[in-house]
């Protein structure tokens, strides 16, 4: 199991604990736009250290993001192996021919 399969796992079996004694069960607790707009916050900061160019901060702030997406797809039961098989679907297309098809 990869490191986002188990925090995937985490982020399930927080779904319905009690909001006081989690973070993900409070954003979760808060419904699918809160937790949208929780990871449209984490992406920005995660834009702005890229700016900066501060590796480590850079770094902290990818965590979060990838966290907070996480959670954004649990608040729609979208599961990580759908978003996985989705890439996987693409692999080998051009970025370019990709999004011309859509």
């Amino acid at each position: 199991m990869t490191t986002l399969e188990e925090l995937e796992a985490t982020i399930s079996a927080r779904k319905n604990a009690d909001p006081e004694s989690s973070w993900t069960a409070k954003l979760l607790s808060k419904g699918p736009e809160k937790t949208a707009e929780k990871f449209g916050e984490e992406a920005i900061e995660a834009i702005v250290e890229a700016v900066k160019g501060d590796r480590a901060a850079l770094t902290r702030e990818a965590a979060d993001v990838l966290y907070h997406l996480l959670v954004m797809l649990a608040s729609r039961d979208v599961a990580l192996i759908d978003v996985l098989a989705e890439l996987e679907q693409r692999q080998g297309t051009s970025g370019i021919a990709e999004k011309s098809a859509r």
